[in-house]
């Protein structure tokens, strides 16, 4: 037995979601030098291109398809297209800092939707490709904010709808275990995306984010696809039902 042979990916296929930047690119990246073909996936067409075109420059495995993960129709169609998926990264998500009570139904419905029910819609449509052949591996991109209520910022919208991706993580784990069908997800601390940068334009905000993290650091993307890899990969084959921090000690305090 080869321990480095876990992590090797050849031959298998791969779908991310929200990868034309940020964490979603990481995640591509990673899993195509591991052997993966990869489909890069995103709202935003000409992003995903240009991450598919970056990978296949370097001799890598990919192709790019634009998606919105809140588009049922949209997800069934591109599922239908494609050969079965043996990995599949939930990672599109969108951040919204709004009080509470300044909440409009159309962004409570809009965040949800896309953070929560794009998780859903997008494990299902993919997920029965992997029950029919007995095998695959799901990796949902979660939060810390699942566990914990983020400071200063007010985000109680955000925050229920990864609350509900690690929920949903461990129920899909447990029904789809039997069948070969292992479902994770990592749960980041705060990490430098372009997602964030119009909250790092404020600097008592992130410099309270980096008071409260023990490693007094935000994470990178890089980091995040690292234990996307090994969720993906044969190296966790005994592990479903998992949320993995990688949290730089935030949610130990």
């Amino acid at each position: 037995m080869s321990y480095l042979s876990k992590f090797d990916l050849s031959g298998r296929r791969a779908l991310v979601t929200g990868a034309g930047q940020g964490i979603g690119e990481a995640c591509a990246t990673a899993l195509a030098e591991a052997g993966a073909h990869v489909a890069v996936t995103d709202l935003n067409g000409a992003a995903a291109k240009a991450v598919a075109d970056r990978l296949t420059d370097k001799g890598w495995k990919a192709e790019s398809h634009e998606l919105d993960v809140t588009d049922k129709a949209a997800l069934d169609s591109l599922a239908a297209s494609l050969p079965a998926m043996d990995i599949l990264v939930c990672n599109a998500g969108i951040a919204s800092n709004t009080p509470a009570e300044d909440v409009s139904d159309e962004e409570w419905d809009r965040v949800i939707g896309i953070n929560l029910t794009g998780v859903f819609k997008t494990c299902r449509a993919f997920g029965r490709g992997m029950l029919e052949a007995g095998r695959g591996s799901i990796v949902n991109i979660g939060s810390m904010s699942a566990d914990i209520v983020n400071t200063p910022q007010p985000q109680c919208h955000y925050n229920a709808s990864k609350a509900g991706v690690h929920h949903l993580t461990r129920s899909l784990a447990v029904e789809w275990a039997p069948r070969g069908v292992r479902v994770n997800a990592v749960a980041p601390t705060y990490i430098q995306t372009p997602l964030l940068a119009d909250l790092e334009d404020s600097k008592d905000m992130v410099d309270r984010w980096i008071d409260l993290t023990p490693m007094k650091r935000m994470g990178q993307a890089d980091e995040i696809a690292s234990v996307v890899l090994f969720l993906a990969s044969d190296a966790s084959s005994l592990m479903t039902g998992s949320i993995v921090s990688a949290d730089a000690g935030y949610t130990s305090i």
